[in-house]
Order: structure tokens, then C-alpha cells, then sequence
């Protein structure tokens, strides 16, 4: 199999999700397609010469030309607040991909999938969350969002409209909603045990989000009795743009 080759990306739209974060649509020729969970890297050239190339989560999925991108902006960054406040439609990018096939999610799988995502963690999740409810699957799917606060949910809108097909559960870490019965905090194992597919229904795992959360969370639900080998983990770093 040849290695990703570059392709031109011409920018369709760039919508906001929330105040630092955006979600771009890219009309891409020559785009192969991708599985729910892959990623791309992007590369922007300035007018020296000089070119930064980053990796992005897909947020769609299946075959077409048309690739959604959503970037959490990183203020020291030097890729993503361009991406989050200055690209526009009409302007062109250049991507590489699709890219892993192992933090994928395959429809013709009908083990139960759960789904954890810390903060802009969730948009491999979301795509697979997306394939889902296209497929004819009957896989059962959880997905267990960590964020800050309510304003920072990136797709909050969509995944609040998820129903019977995905079952959804939030942990505010910072700020909650009014009225929300759990205080704000971090996810503990606890938690963990009483959100999320038990050991002996032997889920396929899905944990995405910032090093330390998929960490902390992946040795969480080993001590609980999953399956190494079923806990499958994306992480970025802190420094990531």
C-alpha cells in the first residue's frame, strides 16, 4: 500500500462550535475516503517558505471528496489559531491521509462500544457516534464526555440530539449547567464503573483527549477489569496546536 500522499484542500466553510474552537469542511481532490476515528496531518506554507504541519481528527467519515475538521484552538499555537480564526471559505490548505487504522471503529463489529472523550477528544468519538447511526449496525454505543463547562462542548447541539442509537452522559469538570445534580470535578474510576460497559459485556473502548486524561482513564478501566487489549487510545499533548 503507497504511503498518504499530499492533496490540495479547498475550504468550504469554517463554522464556530464554540469561543475557541471551529469546524472546518474541506472539499479535498483526490480524498481516498476514511474509517470513523482516523486522522490527517495539515500543512500550511507561509509566503517565506517556511511550512508547520499539524495532525487533526476527522470528524467525518466514508467515501466523497468532502472531510469535516474541527480544531480546539491552542493560543501559543502555531497552526490551530489560524485554522480557528483566520482561515476563510475560499482559502486552501494542504492534507495528508487518511492516517491509523487502529483507533477506528468498523461497522461489521457488534461488540458493545464505549465511547470517552476529554474535551476536543470527542471528535474521532463523534465520528464514530456519525457511522453508527448511518449503519445498519447493532452495536450498542455510550459515549462519556468530559469538558470544562457547557460552553466548551464542542458539538454539544448534535450530541444532545443523540438518543436510543447512542447513549450519552457529560462530566463537567469546571462549570456545570444549572441545576446539574454533579458537581463540577474531575472523572473518577468510580464513575467510570457506573457510566460506562461493564468488563463482562466485553466493550470494544474508544479513550481520546489530552495525555493525562487518557492515561489516567485507561488505567482506570484496566484496575476495573477490561481487557487491556480492548482499550484502545488517541492522545495529544499539551503542546499540540
Amino acid at each position: 500500500m503507497s504511503a498518504p500522499a499530499w492533496h490540495p484542500a479547498h475550504v468550504a466553510s469554517a463554522t464556530p462550535l464554540t469561543a475557541h474552537s471551529r469546524a472546518l469542511l474541506l472539499d479535498v481532490d483526490g480524498w481516498p475516503g476514511n474509517l470513523p476515528g482516523q486522522h490527517l496531518d495539515v500543512r500550511l506554507t507561509a509566503e517565506d517558505g517556511y511550512q508547520a504541519e499539524r495532525s487533526y481528527s476527522i470528524a467525518s467519515f466514508g467515501t466523497g471528496s468532502r472531510v469535516e475538521l474541527a480544531v480546539d484552538e491552542i493560543v501559543d499555537g502555531e497552526v490551530s489559531p489560524y485554522l480557528v480564526r483566520d482561515v476563510q471559505p475560499g482559502d486552501f490548505l494542504e492534507v495528508k491521509g487518511p492516517l491509523g487504522e487502529y483507533f477506528v471503529w468498523r461497522a461489521e463489529d457488534p461488540s458493545p462500544v464505549q465511547l470517552i472523550a476529554g474535551g476536543s477528544g470527542v471528535v474521532p468519538l463523534l465520528a464514530m457516534a456519525r457511522a453508527r447511526r448511518a449503519s445498519q449496525s447493532a452495536a450498542p454505543f455510550r459515549l462519556l464526555y468530559s469538558t470544562r463547562s457547557p460552553d466548551d462542548a464542542m458539538y454539544a447541539e448534535e450530541i444532545g440530539g443523540f438518543r436510543d442509537d447512542v447513549s450519552v452522559d457529560w462530566i463537567y469538570t469546571r462549570a456545570t449547567p444549572p441545576g446539574w445534580a454533579r458537581p463540577a470535578g474531575r472523572l473518577d474510576v468510580t464513575e467510570l464503573a457506573q457510566r460506562c460497559w461493564p468488563p463482562e459485556r466485553h466493550p470494544l473502548v474508544y479513550v481520546c483527549g489530552p495525555t493525562a486524561f487518557v492515561e489516567s482513564v485507561a488505567d482506570a478501566l484496566v484496575h476495573l477489569g477490561h481487557a487491556p487489549e480492548r482499550v484502545r487510545t488517541e492522545r495529544f499533548g499539551g503542546g499540540a496546536s
